[in-house]
């Protein structure tokens, strides 16, 4: 069954989280057991709180959605032995109609490939140069169906040498003359006993019995009887070799399962192979891949919460199958393949939603579950205060406090408290809500931090400043900007850096600092990306 990652946001603050996390609940809670909460980033100060007080672990994180060769559905051929006959990976190609099976060592891990042409060109070779190299005599009593008849005697483990067969003709003009042979034969004592006082390396008996005084004189030549004739016997002695003797093993072109299609699109049209070995994360062979395979990939298949903009979400998110969309922002650039269910509502927090959706569907989350979708929704509308904030959002989060068993006013002690501690760089606190946009051709990034305490916060001016100066510089935006709201002074202390000119001109600030109070500006949502927006728009 294929996954299903639910994703929020990059940088995800706790409603990117805690909404991934419920709605996979949700989704499994119903029967759909493929639905995996997923993050892109770190988990901030404040969400891990929130995690370890209602007993759960952060999502899964995923760096992008990519396909993979483990994406694909490539054949998964048998594995043979490197000590498995030629007789046998034949027969493996003509019964599964295959044209590459890949050749693994005892440990499972690649030793080469074993083609459909690896083997015509081995008979035409030794059709050529009818020499036989090391082949262990339990080999050759698999392909030829054969016993040894000799067995009592100090015959040998491996035969090599020039196969012969041994036509009628007189003794003076006999096809082997040298110990160095494996001689072919009929019902023809004669040329038995000539083999045998060779002392041969190996006489194969086709349809035919050996008297007990030829048995006699057999020595350590190896004496094998088989129900095949003369030449299916000639052919088959030759696929009684290893395959480790005829298989590609050298300068092979494998891939693993983590692999990106992207990569390995580009190193197959550089080679000309027929089919190419997978690998797992221990080397261990699992499948073939062949050119036909990359065609029509089967993607990856996401649910997108708290965010609907490309910029915002996950790596490789073109290469995926978007299902849905459930998010409370304004509705911005990400185009999908097919029609999608997608929920969009002006509340203050993508939780509100996600609860909604358990009411419809007359399910009621576990108590810590709605505990820490309460938290959220206080998070995300800062303790009610926020302009986003809806009559919804507030009859929601007092019913999973219920629920829960929980006070808001606790949760919001606890998540307000969480995020401005001493110990955390500047760098740490701008990235734990960090945003980027664009907007009519300006790149902007917002980053929010949200406190009880901005004033603390504030004696740290110059080191978010050069944070932000940073940022600025390396990732080519036009303007940075960090919102320190407070909650208690329902309002915001705006840092800003790059076009300070539009951002004074936006919110009507005066003078040269690039720092400002904005009372009642809570929510960078509906108050700071609609005004820039519409200056810039």
């Amino acid at each position: 069954m294929d996954t299903v990652y639910i994703t929020g946001h990059r940088n995800p603050d706790t409603d990117s989280i805690v909404s991934a996390m419920a709605y996979a609940a949700l989704k499994n809670a119903l029967g759909q057991r493929e639905y995996c909460a997923a993050r892109l980033g770190q988990i901030s100060d404040e969400t891990q709180i929130l995690l370890d007080r209602f007993g759960f672990h952060p999502p899964k994180l995923i760096e992008n959605v990519r396909t993979q060769v483990r994406d694909l559905d490539y054949d998964t051929p048998p594995t043979l032995s490197a000590a498995a006959t030629v007789s046998r990976g034949w027969q493996t190609m003509q019964n599964g109609k295959i044209s590459v099976l890949p050749v693994a060592n005892e440990d499972g891990t690649l030793f080469g490939t074993l083609s459909a042409g690896d083997v015509a060109n081995y008979d035409i070779t030794s059709v050529r140069n009818p020499r036989v190299e090391g082949i262990p005599v339990y080999n050759l009593l698999s392909v030829l169906e054969g016993k040894i008849l000799n067995e009592s005697g100090d015959v040998q483990e491996v035969i090599a040498g020039e196969v012969t067969i041994a036509l009628p003709a007189s003794r003076e003009n006999l096809l082997f003359s040298k110990r160095d042979s494996v001689v072919i034969c009929g019902d023809q004592p004669d040329m038995i006993r000539r083999a045998l006082e060779l002392q041969v390396n190996c006489v194969l008996v086709c349809q035919a019995e050996v008297s007990p005084e030829l048995l006699e004189i057999a020595g350590d030549t190896c004496v094998i009887s088989t129900p095949m004739d003369a030449y299916q016997a000639l052919r088959l002695i030759f696929h009684a070799l290893p395959i480790s003797r005829i298989c590609k093993h050298e300068s092979m072109v494998c891939f693993h399962l983590d692999d990106y299609i992207d990569d390995v699109q580009n190193t197959v049209l550089e080679s000309r192979f027929r089919a190419y070995p997978i690998l797992d994360e221990e080397e261990r062979v699992v499948g073939m891949l062949s050119r036909f395979h990359l065609l029509r990939p089967r993607r990856k298949r996401v649910v997108l919460v708290d965010h609907n903009e490309k910029s915002q979400s996950v790596t490789g998110l073109d290469q995926a199958d978007i299902l849905e969309i459930i998010d409370h922002h304004r509705l911005a650039d990400i185009q999908t393949n097919n029609p999608i269910h997608v929920r969009n509502e002006a509340v203050g927090s993508t939780n509100t939603i996600v609860a909604e959706m358990y009411q419809e569907k007359g399910l009621m989350p576990t108590a810590n579950m709605a505990g820490l979708m309460a938290a959220a929704i206080v998070s995300d509308t800062v303790m009610f205060k926020s302009p986003t904030c809806t009559q919804r959002d507030i009859d929601i989060a007092n019913r999973l406090a219920r629920i829960a068993n929980v006070t808001l006013e606790e949760l919001g002690q606890a998540i307000f408290s969480a995020s401005c501690g001493e110990d955390r760089t500047a760098e740490a606190m701008m990235k734990t809500d960090y945003k980027e946009f664009h907007i009519a051709g300006h790149n902007l990034a917002v980053s929010q931090i949200t406190t009880m305490d901005s004033a603390r916060l504030l004696a740290r001016k110059a080191e978010f400043l050069e944070v932000m100066e940073d940022i600025h510089r390396k990732r080519g935006l036009n303007t940075v900007v960090l919102m320190i709201t407070d909650v208690l002074l329902e309002g915001t202390q705006l840092l800003f850096v790059g076009d300070e000119d539009t951002i004074r001109q936006a919110f009507g600030i005066r003078g040269t600092e690039n720092c400002a109070f904005l009372p009642r500006i809570m929510s960078r949502k509906k108050q700071v990306i609609p005004t820039l927006s519409a200056l810039w728009g």
